[in-house]
């Protein structure tokens, strides 16, 4: 029983290890858009959230699909070709000089983007215990999230005074090393769906889709403004804000990792929520280096646990034949906020500055907890009875 039961095992690390090595090829072109658009090519605070934004618009277009494929022809070939598209996509961003072009190139990196996270996001839940599912998801978001909370101080120390093609190349290098790591996955035994599903969004990951769409729109606004937030507040970089972040969600998921199992996915996503929100209204309230570095810190602690919760939820009571597509539905919600958000909060920069950006993620999130407590509560009230047994994963 308790071989069946382990979880991190080498086939799990694998996958583990080769998000690392992708979200840090994402997570390094954080920092280095935003000054590319605002140097180069000339653009404003619209520019960049466009040209940020564009990345996550390209990946909601074929997630929903990456997840009919990943149920059908398996996860790897997600993994390997998602990886791979966006290592040669990456190489190419030097070739442009104007916005319009680096946008289009974007879009074609957001769909390998999408599909490396379905296929590898949906593997990690594959090969873990059913009752540990939320933990295995808590470590595969270090990949995630640790990817793009180091990446972006890779980017800064590569980038130094300008050298954008540097970056680009060493990010297509470490998608490239992503699709490698693939190569050597082992597929998954799964049931293979015997027809296809009636529609494209899975509707058990509706509610807990709408609620992380909502609670990483402060997300996009903190990736795509910090790192020129800092240079208003005479900093030299945000190389080491982004390794605040980062090593706090690090410590969170590696020693929390079982708090979404043991507090359940609608209280763990309260928690994540109310932290995220309060964390954005510091830095949106507190100028200063002090405020920014504190409101990062209670921000973090927020994101450590949102998607991991969120993702418990969506995934309880869903049969392994359709479960790459309720993590490509889900995983939607992470792009939508991320490329919406990027253009709203843009928007909210140019009229009230970085600040006004900060603010506008905060009362997404608020809102967030509202719909939470209503909409998913209610899902959850509905599946499991009164006694809320829907928020958890069944041991």
């Amino acid at each position: 029983m308790a071989a069946r039961e382990r979880l991190l095992t080498p086939r799990f690390l694998l996958v583990v290890a080769s998000g690392l090595c992708y979200f840090m090829a994402v997570g390094m072109l954080i920092p280095v858009v935003p000054q590319y658009v605002k140097g180069p090519l000339a653009g404003g605070n619209v520019g960049v959230g466009v040209a940020v934004g564009s990345l996550f618009v390209g990946a909601v277009l074929l997630r929903p699909y990456a997840g009919r494929i990943g149920d059908r022809f398996g996860r790897r070939v997600l993994i390997i070709g998602g990886a791979l598209i966006v290592a040669v996509t990456t190489a190419f961003y030097g070739a442009v000089d104007t916005l319009p072009y680096l946008v289009l190139i974007r879009l074609l990196s957001g769909i390998g983007e999408a599909a490396f996270f379905v296929g590898a996001a949906t593997m990690i839940t594959d090969l873990a215990p059913e009752h540990r599912r939320g933990e295995a998801v808590s470590y595969w978001s270090v990949a995630v999230y640790g990817g793009l909370a180091f990446g972006p101080a890779v980017g800064e120390a590569v980038l130094g005074d300008h050298r954008f093609v540097a970056a680009w190349a060493v990010s297509a290098s470490l998608a490239l090393l992503a699709a490698v790591l693939g190569t050597i996955t082992v597929e998954t035994a799964r049931r293979v769906p015997t027809a296809p599903h009636a529609k494209l969004l899975h509707r058990a990951a509706l509610a807990p889709g709408t609620v992380l769409f909502l609670g990483l729109i402060g997300l996009a606004g903190f990736t795509a403004f910090a790192p020129l937030y800092v240079r208003e507040l005479g900093l030299g970089g945000a190389d080491g804000l982004f390794l605040l972040y980062g090593g706090l969600i690090l410590c969170v998921r590696i020693f929390g990792a079982r708090l979404p199992d043991a507090l359940g996915g609608r209280v763990s996503a309260t928690i994540a929520l109310s932290c995220g929100a309060v964390g954005l209204t510091v830095m949106a309230g507190w100028r200063s280096v002090a405020g920014l570095v504190v409101g990062t810190a209670i921000f973090a602690a927020g994101m450590s646990l949102l998607y991991p919760a969120l993702m418990l939820l969506a995934l309880t009571a869903v049969p392994d034949s359709e479960r790459g597509s309720v993590v490509g539905t889900f995983s939607s919600f992470f792009d939508l906020s991320q490329g919406l958000g990027a253009l709203i909060l843009g928007g909210v920069a140019a009229l009230g500055g970085y600040r006004g950006a900060f603010a506008g993620g905060a009362v997404a999130a608020a809102i967030g907890v509202v719909v939470l407590q209503v909409g998913v509560s209610l899902r959850s009230r509905g599946r499991a009875g009164p006694t809320g047994a829907a928020d958890r994963v069944p041991a």
